[in-house]
């Protein structure tokens, strides 16, 4: 069948994707058009057994079962000609040479001139012997659609971060211009048009952030945090972001209760809520149009279930989000929370915003029901059930301000412009700044120079060396030296993996300068150890959590990263 091309992202857009396949429980492979293996992910070194710098550069054929083709051609050469193909039950060999069972999907990756420049393989065991046995088709469909909505993911992500990107750039390269010939007389007014094209260029930056947010969303699992809440404040938290983030011409207007009854949730994964139905309703009214949303109590009676509702009977907090687009048909409306389905055009979105939004809600016990026909607006209508635990506020932390006295940072990152936007931001605040582009630098940095070095700032996940270790063998040298630890992963997933112990410093990716200032100081003041490992209220692993595909029968874990 036709598919939809994966558009190659720029390296800023690669580093998240491959952050997505590094957590995959599927096999995720990268080849040339011509079958050389030009990346690799743990999961594939775990159904194959060849570790990725074993693979790398070598031939796909390695892979045939007794050296033979078996159509392997074939699937590359309409990969290459621009098609998605499926394949059930190839027979492919391991590395201990014992012969296994895979499905397949094969996507094109295709360039800014349009052609297929690599070809990217999603595969995993076939999870039932072979196809004789007469019950094994729905379970063959299964496993080839949810393989299929993995290759849709990435194409999705790929797609959205380029036309992200391209935002940027093009607004970067206008700043660029606009100073390049500025004159005394006309300064002011290209300053103000340059301050106005740096505010379009935070804006993708942000959308580009919660996007990452979502999808890692779906491949890996993080620490829920929840405690008793009122609603409202978490609804006048976001308040301003959807302001700055939603179109001008959408009129946002929001009507609080003033007096609701204490939920119990994490009010991280309430905002998300909030954030991605926004998104949805903004996206529902491309001409305009007004975006409510309104909060009150509610009690479910008999009578009310009765009635159809599907909301526990008791007392619960009702939220809506209610706009006035286009509309939904009711054959949207079945599947319209199921993970991948999206009503955009090919390649404009991933269809995981209210598919988030379910998840979320049935990890909270919630409910929602959605009230839309075709031309006149939709109202998600969304219940949570009440605590009985009492509302204990949360103080909030006061912005750490610390006056550096020209201490000697090493920073260690390998991506070039990470590292170089990072010396920039700890010089041009007091400090004195070494860089290191990998561990094995870091390391010779720390036995040969000449000065102190008081603070390691290291990314966690490098090639060749983690972070933990090259901060290891930097202390083991110079035990002085106090160590930074930064990640675009969440803590939890490092932690769990034994990337990141779990008392260390962590200041998360994409860290703004205000961040990574705060975390510096109070590492070199030592005295943020003890709150990195206080306690939390009733912390929960999500590993139950699930939304369910009526289309395909299968299970996908949701919950919120803090990325």
């Amino acid at each position: 069948m036709a598919g939809s091309a994966i558009h190659s992202p720029s390296c800023t857009a690669q580093s998240d994707l491959i952050g997505i396949a590094e957590s995959a429980d599927d096999s995720i492979i990268s080849l040339t058009p011509q079958g050389i293996i030009t990346s690799w992910n743990p999961a594939a070194a775990r159904l194959y057994g060849y570790a990725q710098d074993e693979i790398v550069g070598k031939p796909a054929r390695i892979l045939y079962l007794a050296r033979r083709d078996d159509g392997e051609t074939e699937f590359l050469r309409r990969i290459a000609s621009g098609e998605q193909v499926n394949r059930n039950h190839v027979d492919r060999r391991r590395k201990d040479g014992t012969a296994i069972s895979v499905s397949v999907t094969g996507s094109p990756v295709v360039g800014a001139t349009g052609t297929v420049v690599s070809v990217t393989t999603v595969s995993s065991r076939d999870p039932l012997p072979r196809p004789e046995a007469i019950d094994q088709g729905q379970a063959q469909s299964q496993q080839a659609r949810r393989l299929e909505s993995l290759g849709q993911l990435t194409g999705g992500v790929a797609h959205d971060f380029n036309n992200l990107l391209t935002v940027i750039l093009n607004y970067a390269a206008i700043v660029r211009q606009e100073l390049a010939g500025v004159t005394e007389s006309d300064l002011p007014a290209r300053l103000e048009t340059a301050d106005s094209d740096l505010a379009q260029i935070t804006r993708a930056a942000d959308r580009a952030s919660s996007l990452t947010r979502q999808v890692l969303a779906f491949a890996r699992q993080d620490e829920v945090r929840p405690r008793a809440l009122d609603l409202d404040t978490v609804v006048t938290a976001v308040e301003e972001m959807l302001r700055r983030t939603l179109d001008e011409h959408v009129e946002i207007v929001i009507s609080l209760d003033g007096h609701l009854w204490p939920v119990l949730a994490d009010p991280g994964q309430l905002e998300q809520v909030l954030v991605n139905l926004a998104i949805n309703a903004r996206d529902a009214m491309p001409g305009g149009g007004t975006l409510t949303i309104d909060t009150s109590n509610s009690t479910v009676d008999a009578d009310s279930i009765a009635g159809g509702s599907e909301s526990p009977a008791g007392r619960n907090v009702r939220l809506r989000v209610s706009d006035t687009g286009v509309g939904m048909s009711p054959e949207v409306i079945e599947h319209v929370f199921e993970p991948f389905f999206t009503t955009k055009k090919d390649g404009a979105g991933t269809g995981l915003g209210l598919a988030t939004v379910h998840g979320i809600l049935a990890q909270n016990e919630g409910h929602v029901k959605i009230y839309s026909e075709p031309g006149t607006g939709t109202t998600f209508s969304i219940t949570l059930p009440v605590t009985a635990e009492a509302i204990i506020p949360s103080p909030r932390p006061s912005t750490y301000h610390r006056t550096p006295r020209g201490e000697t940072v090493l920073v260690v990152e390998t991506e070039a412009a990470l590292l170089q936007v990072t010396k920039r931001i700890l010089v041009r605040n007091g400090y004195q700044v070494i860089t290191a582009a990998d561990g094995h630098e870091a390391i010779q940095i720390a036995r040969d120079s000449h000065s102190d070095i008081h603070l390691l700032i290291t990314d966690v996940v490098m090639p060749h060396m983690l972070g933990k270790d090259v901060a290891a063998k930097v202390r083991a040298i110079r035990p002085e030296t106090e160590v930074l630890f930064m990640s675009g992963y969440a803590r939890p997933v490092l932690t769990s993996q034994g990337k990141l112990d779990l008392n260390m410093v962590m200041v998360e990716k994409p860290f703004s300068e205000a961040d990574l200032l705060g975390k510096a100081g109070q590492v070199l003041n030592d005295k943020s150890r003890a709150s990195v490992v206080r306690a939390v209220e009733r912390p929960r692993r999500i590993g139950s959590a699930a939304i369910h595909s009526a289309r395909t029968g299968s299970r996908i874990r949701l919950l919120k990263v803090n990325y």
